[in-house]
């Protein structure tokens, strides 16, 4: 059956880690990435700074992380490194910002969490950019 199906033989963790950077990072930039960029303005207004630099840094963190760290991630590029801003974006908001939220009402930015936090624990896999560079720097 696998000779049918050839990518059943691939190790099914690497495809699930392919999965889960490319669905996850999909999210991030389309829910909150993109529409920070599209509407900046309105976005700078309504964006809380809870650290005190201003309301432009916190953005230009935000769109970072939500952005160029959701592309780099789902290219499998700089993965781990890559996962820590965005998994730092997501503490502020969920444990500072928006501590009224219940765990429902959260429920997104926890699974974000989740996602990101399991991508830099496991890496990125072999089916990613960093794999690749690692195979050019063995060979």
């Amino acid at each position: 059956m696998t000779k049918n199906l050839p990518f059943l033989s691939v190790p099914q963790i690497d495809l699930g880690l392919l999965f889960l950077r490319v669905s996850g990072a999909f999210m991030l930039f389309h829910v909150h990435g993109w529409p920070k960029i599209m509407h900046y303005s309105e976005e700078l207004v309504r964006i809380e700074d809870p650290f005190g630099f201003g309301t432009s840094f916190s953005l230009l963190a935000a769109i970072f992380a939500e952005v160029i760290c959701a592309i780099l991630i789902a290219l499998g590029l700089l993965t781990r490194l890559a996962s820590l801003p965005v998994i730092c974006v997501l503490l502020v908001s969920m444990l500072i910002v928006h501590t009224q939220w219940s765990i429902a009402e959260g429920q997104f930015g926890w699974l974000l969490m989740i996602i990101f936090g399991s991508i830099a624990l496991c890496g990125p896999g072999k089916f990613s950019l960093d794999a690749v560079l690692q195979r050019k720097r063995v060979a």
